[in-house]
């Protein structure tokens, strides 16, 4: 996709100083600017990147002068960060308007769809499958029975939803991630072996989700895996049955959360936590990477290690933990003083 330098001071409400007609049809950040390219221009640190860029369009502040020649166009907006972001978001949408239905895939006669629909090849569509406006579903996604999608959700290429899950609107599925996957559900028997419990429960994903590229949402044993509104799931993260995470709450990759946990909302959760089973963790709880949550946590609080401790008394005691051989030596020279004085 090209775009000239008129076409996107459109859209940003900016100003043109140069070439209007110049086009770009790729970013760049501004040292490494070449012909065809946008970048932009910030952060003062970077001024003098300006004046040797290579990059055809470069958007800058409304009181940005250059002090030397350029030969980049420019296109003045009131904040340029906050303009090139909302470019990138722009840019995103157009890239992702695809339209219509690809072919091979199935789609279940008894499966319905709305206007704006994108479904890639090799992907199926389950009986009974209800679809909003504008989905976007990339090629070989497996969608089962009775699941429900809202509107504005993109599942990108290799994603698993299971049957009967429900998807809010303006949720994002990224490649290989699993939801509605059974739950880890045995029962051990007298000889030993493991006997599987049904896991007749489903996943629900409210609005504005998005789930990671390979993270796994169990469906629950009965009832339904909740993410509330707003939940952000890095990638490579497990989310056990019948776990419920409260709104906006934030948690980085690799994080495990065992059954039937509750998540309060606002929280942010480092990568590769370990949080056990049938614990309640309050609202706005922030939690230290690679640490190991085996209790329940009150709203607001901070920690860290493994068995995570709160965070300021994680730290003193880390204090000492590394003073520990030399307080080794201390004591033993001690013992030894002692010892002579006796004898």
């Amino acid at each position: 996709m090209k775009f000239t330098a008129t076409q996107i001071a459109g859209i940003l409400e900016g100003e043109v100083e140069g070439n209007p007609q110049i086009a770009v049809h790729k970013l760049s950040k501004i040292e490494e600017g070449e012909k065809g390219s946008l970048t932009f221009l910030a952060n003062p640190k970077y001024t003098s990147y300006i004046y040797s860029t290579k990059a055809s369009i470069t958007i800058v502040n409304k009181d940005f002068i250059p002090e030397q020649d350029i030969s980049t166009t420019l296109i003045k907006v009131d904040d340029a960060y906050k303009s090139f972001s909302k470019l990138l978001e722009y840019y995103n949408q157009v890239k992702n308007n695809k339209i219509g239905i690809e072919n091979p895939s199935y789609i279940s006669e008894s499966a319905n769809y709305a206007e704006g629909f994108y479904f890639g090849a090799f992907s199926y569509l389950g009986d009974n499958v209800n679809i909003g406006k504008n989905v976007k579903i990339y090629p070989n996604v497996y969608i089962g029975d009775n699941v429900a999608i809202g509107d504005n959700v993109m599942v990108f290429a290799g994603a698993k939803i299971y049957s009967e899950s429900i998807i809010g609107n303006n949720c994002v599925i990224h490649s290989g991630a699993i939801i509605g996957a059974d739950g880890f559900g045995f029962t051990p028997n007298s000889n030993g072996e493991y006997s599987k419990v049904p896991q007749t429960g489903n996943v629900i994903l409210e609005d504005n989700v998005d789930v990671g590229a390979g993270t796994t949402i169990d469906r629950a044993t009965l009832g339904s895996t909740i993410l509330r509104r707003g939940v952000k799931l890095d990638n490579q993260i497990q989310i056990a049955h019948n776990v419920e995470i409260g709104e906006h709450t934030a948690i980085a990759a690799q994080t495990g959360v065992a059954g039937s946990t509750k998540i309060g909302k606002n929280c942010l959760i480092g990568g590769q936590v370990g949080i056990v089973g049938h614990i309640t963790i309050g609202d706005r709880v922030k939690i230290q990477a690679q640490s190991g949550i085996g209790r329940n946590v009150k709203d607001d609080e901070v920690l860290q290690g493994s068995p995570a401790l709160n965070y300021g008394d994680y730290n003193k005691s880390y204090v000492h933990f590394k003073n520990l051989p030399k307080l080794v030596n201390q004591i033993s020279n001690l013992e030894k003083k002692i010892d002579s004085e006796h004898n």
